[in-house]
């Protein structure tokens, strides 16, 4: 029996029986003693909960609910905490978030403690000695989530700075963005990057005066780096990442998870743990179009196979704008490096190819999902889509816009009319907002990113997301950020775009339900959806708005189950990691994984050739 639990409510004090049970199903566990946030405005607040079956059987006052009590349900007492439905995750990387769990932490406060080039390097040596084992026997260290806008030096670390880490073993860390990484000397050598190698289509190679990579790798030249230290991982390095990816999300109060630019490999993988009793909670995947059409025509489904399904295609047109790869239609208001003279980004793809794979979507009435972060990338999907509906109509196919990080406020009006549904990230108010007014749009247009006030005028839903690994899966962050949009130095960001707590709850709930089809049997507390739940420490809707962050998750409940449970006493803002070493099989596959593709068969020219790159690691392959 847990804190918070107990068979017989009579034993808690809390619940006093009335009434018979004889002509009510009984159910297997009832909720009371705090606040119930229902999320439905038919029935915004109930006393209790009964769950019967993994499913929701009565929803309303403590007299209509006590007649479902019978000698064997679970009574559990909220102990005045907040109960709501599970959060629905509107767009992250559930399996890569398991490298996250998994490497070296070089997030900055509050999430870590990397704040400049000499405490990264310190914390991928503690890393490597406390992995020592593995990393002596496989030789590799790899980090993620550095930030340089959160760098004191205010730049990107070099292959320099890694060779000061080791100059034997190979190292790469991965930007918070998760567009751009850097390699050290040995790696680069090992990836066959030099001065002679061209940047990739979509990719660039930063380098110095002399024209020798400098270690810095974006987009493009990133992931066909990276694509061969993943590729590599066969079934079970996979399985390792998206049960680590899947824990971490149920700990933040995901019941579902998306991967947001997935493959046929990690959806097999996914079904693999899932079959195996491994993958507490749902995960819907959109794998790439451009790479996988054909497994997305024959795997695409509304329904389930146990806890997974493909719910579309991903579509990628830009990069990173904090990372200065995102696509605008303007110059950079101040970029920090070595930009020309109206610098405004580039393009992953051209018009043709996302006007060709917005339409393969329409054509087969499949969802699609586009990142577009600047402006200009908006401006391509627009008129992709408008298009697409000119050729084949409205297939129902409910689109998504994914970050829209710098928008005009026409472009909402286009969305608006084409029916697009807007998955926006707030969060990077919080974590970009200081750098993104200072260096990347500027004071004025800083306080439109993220427009969740726009949308909302205009009567729209949107989903608030985390991306992840770019951040953490922090429910109670995205809370906080889209309320109060208040930057890392305390400046708030467009006070016209915040929005009130409940509208920021519906964000994590009931409207990323909607957008992926799944509004009725998720999203809320109703009679007849899945016992999908979250509770809170405190009710979010009566606390102080600037303490919505400070909230913890206590417990997920997944189809009735409890799925994850604070440690007595753990403190928030811990950071729920997997130490690689607390697993030792798992450890030396990880780190054997990693290194595999580096021997002496190693095919030439992966950097140059996607169609190479494909053709080495088949359906393991993904653009992330």
């Amino acid at each position: 029996m847990t804190a918070w639990s107990c068979r017989a409510a009579l034993l808690c004090g809390t619940l006093i029986l009335g009434g018979s049970a004889a002509a009510q199903e009984i159910a297997d566990s009832i909720y009371m003693g705090g606040p119930i946030l229902t999320i439905d405005d038919t029935n915004p607040g109930a006393e209790a909960v009964a769950v019967k079956d993994g499913l929701i059987l009565a929803v309303g006052d403590l007299s209509d609910i006590t007649p479902h009590q019978g000698d064997a349900t679970e009574v559990i007492d909220l102990r005045g905490r907040a109960l709501l439905p599970g959060f629905v995750d509107s767009h992250g990387h559930v399996v890569f978030g398991g490298l996250q769990a998994l490497s070296a932490n070089l997030l900055a406060p509050p999430d870590g403690t990397v704040t400049d080039i000499a405490s990264l390097q310190d914390t991928l040596r503690g890393w490597a000695g406390d992995n020592a084992a593995a990393v002596d026997q496989m030789q590799m260290i790899i980090g993620f989530g550095y930030d340089n806008a959160q760098l004191a030096e205010l730049r990107h670390p070099t292959r320099q700075d890694l060779d000061a880490v080791s100059t034997e073993v190979p190292v790469i860390i991965v930007h918070q963005s998760g567009h751009l990484g850097v390699a050290n000397s040995k790696l680069l050598e090992m990836a066959g990057v030099d001065s002679d190698t061209p940047d990739p289509a979509g990719g660039v190679i930063q380098r110095a005066a002399d024209g020798t990579p400098n270690g810095v790798l974006e987009e493009y030249a990133f992931f066909n780096t990276l694509v061969p230290l993943l590729g590599d991982f066969g079934s079970e390095g996979l399985d390792a990442f998206a049960r680590a990816g899947a824990g971490m999300w149920a700990s933040f109060g995901y019941t579902t998870a998306q991967d947001g630019r997935s493959s046929g490999g990690i959806v097999e993988a996914l079904k693999r743990i899932d079959a195996a009793g491994n993958l507490p909670i749902d995960v819907i995947a959109y794998p790439d179009v451009l790479e996988a059409p054909d497994y997305i025509e024959a795997n695409v489904s509304t329904d389930y196979t146990g806890h997974v399904r493909v719910g579309g295609c991903k579509l990628t047109i830009d990069g990173s704008p904090q990372g200065f790869t995102a696509l605008r239609d303007r110059p950079y208001y101040e970029p920090v490096g070595d930009y020309p003279a109206g610098y405004a980004g580039y393009a992953a793809i051209d018009m043709q190819q996302t006007q060709d794979a917005v339409n393969w979507c329409y054509e087969r009435g499949i969802q699609v999902i586009t990142h577009a972060n600047g402006e200009g990338a908006s401006d391509m999907l627009i008129a992709a889509l408008k298009s697409a509906q000119e050729t084949y109509g409205d297939p129902g196919n409910r689109p998504v816009l994914i970050h829209g990080q710098f928008l005009r406020e026409d472009q909402v009006d286009s969305f608006r009319d084409l029916d697009v549904f807007m998955s926006l990230f707030p969060m990077h108010t919080f974590y970009w907002g200081d750098w993104h007014r200072d260096h990347t749009v500027g004071p004025v247009n800083a306080d439109n990113i993220s427009p969740t006030g726009w949308v909302r005028t205009r009567g729209m839903m949107f989903g608030s997301h985390h991306d992840a690994p770019v951040a953490l899966p922090d429910s109670m962050r995205i809370l906080d950020a889209t309320v109060t949009r208040r930057t890392r130095s305390g400046d708030i960001l467009g006070p016209d775009q915040r929005v009130d707590v409940m509208t920021a709850l519906k964000a994590m709930t009931i409207w990323p339900a909607w957008q992926q089809f799944e509004e009725d049997r998720k999203g809320s507390i109703e009679v007849g959806k899945l016992a999908d739940f979250v509770i809170l420490s405190d009710d979010p809707t009566a606390v102080d708005p600037e303490t919505l962050d400070q909230l913890q998750v206590m417990a997920t409940i997944k189809d009735g189950v409890r799925i994850f449970e604070a440690a007595e006493g753990e403190q928030k803002g811990e950071l729920r990691r997997l130490p690689l070493m607390d697993d030792p099989v798992t450890a030396h596959r990880f780190m054997h994984a990693m290194t595999r593709g580096f021997g002496v068969e190693r095919a030439p020219g992966c950097m140059l050739s996607e169609a190479a790159c494909r053709g080495l690691f088949g359906g393991l392959y993904t653009r992330m």
